[in-house]
């Protein structure tokens, strides 16, 4: 019978998705070898390299339009005080974004990268999941569709990130309900809470879990009961770009959860993200490693808005650099290792 629910779309657009192009490997795999360089010298900027044709289909991948994608949420769980900001901060972190004061309007600036902020009702909160949903049906699939047109046309990657004050109660609660286990073990500090803060965020995410029990068997139920509409439009961004052979950074905690809905739907649903970096948020390490990413920054940042995306999309750019501009130890007039010929075939 066919699924006449909203979710089917989002299901059936998940059964569509392309995979890496094996000839733009092997492309870039064949111009590897010839760069002077010692085989593997890069180790895995080299691997990022191969990763970024692969998803873009391109033999010479290309970072000439990166964009860091920052989507704003607010959430009604906030009111179990489960933050150490008030809901205030959202509005205000907007408008201080818009002004160039944020710490990933530097970053961006710094390596040249796209930079957009996506307003999603920061001043209406979502449900509180201890005691209703976060949102409908026709909500998450709407904002899943909203994140799905922020991937514009001509954009070669993308770092998706977010703000939103409360949700990484949010996240807990979704990695809680997909993969198991105590609530405390995914309750991190977040924006600085004090052990009380702690525990009412403990309480929360029980609180949570035990008001949906029976009906989180359904990942896309579990975004839509626990999630919000900042984690919503991130999966919608995350799906739109694989459609598209836009490859993907993930930053950090919260980002990620987004990421953790796709792959319980399918698991290669992540095949063309990048995890940008580890989090010093709580399990976040153990959340990748679920996932099977490994991230490629560890600066024990926990700002969220994108920072640890941008920053690897920073070093994408190097290691593309090298790929694309070191010479060849034919144009370099430089001597192969012994027994190999440095000619091009």
């Amino acid at each position: 019978m066919t699924d006449p629910t909203p979710f089917a779309d989002i299901r059936r657009l998940i059964e569509t998705m392309p995979g890496p192009d094996r000839d733009a490997t092997a492309a870039i795999a064949a111009r590897e070898a010839r760069l002077t360089k010692p085989a593997g010298a890069l180790g895995r900027m080299e691997q990022l390299v191969a990763w970024l044709g692969a998803w873009q289909g391109k033999a010479m991948p290309t970072l000439d339009r990166p964009l860091v994608c920052v989507f704003a949420g607010s959430h009604g769980v906030t009111k179990r005080g489960v933050s150490a900001f008030p809901d205030a901060v959202n509005r205000q972190m907007l408008e201080n974004f818009a002004a160039g004061g944020g710490a990933i309007n530097q970053i961006c600036a710094a390596y040249g990268l796209g930079f957009k902020v996506f307003d999603l009702a920061i001043d209406l909160p979502t449900g509180d999941i201890t005691q209703d949903a976060a949102l409908d049906e026709k909500a998450t699939v709407a904002t899943m569709a909203f994140g799905m047109e922020a991937v514009a046309a001509g954009t070669d990657c993308v770092g998706v990130g977010e703000m939103g004050i409360g949700n990484t109660t949010i996240a807990a609660a979704i990695y809680a309900a997909l993969f198991g286990g105590a609530p405390s073990h995914w309750v991190g500090r977040g924006t600085g809470l004090d052990e009380a803060g702690i525990a009412r965020k403990v309480a929360a995410v029980e609180a949570a879990l035990a008001h949906h029990a029976g009906h989180l068997d359904d990942p896309l139920e579990v975004l839509r009961r626990l999630g919000g509409r900042e984690v919503a439009a991130m999966a919608g961004a995350i799906l739109a770009a694989r459609l598209q052979r836009v490859p993907v950074v993930l930053d950090g905690y919260v980002a990620t959860a987004a990421a953790a809905v796709l792959h319980a739907l399918d698991p290669r649903a992540l095949d063309h993200c990048l995890a940008g970096h580890v989090s010093a948020e709580g399990a976040h390490a153990e959340v990748l490693e679920r996932l099977g990413l490994v991230p490629l920054l560890a600066l024990g940042m926990r700002l969220g808005e994108g920072s640890g995306a941008g920053m690897a999309v920073g070093l994408l750019k190097g290691a593309l650099a090298c790929h694309r501009d070191m010479a060849t130890f034919e144009q370099a007039g430089v001597s192969g290792k012994a027994g190999v010929s440095g000619k091009a075939e």
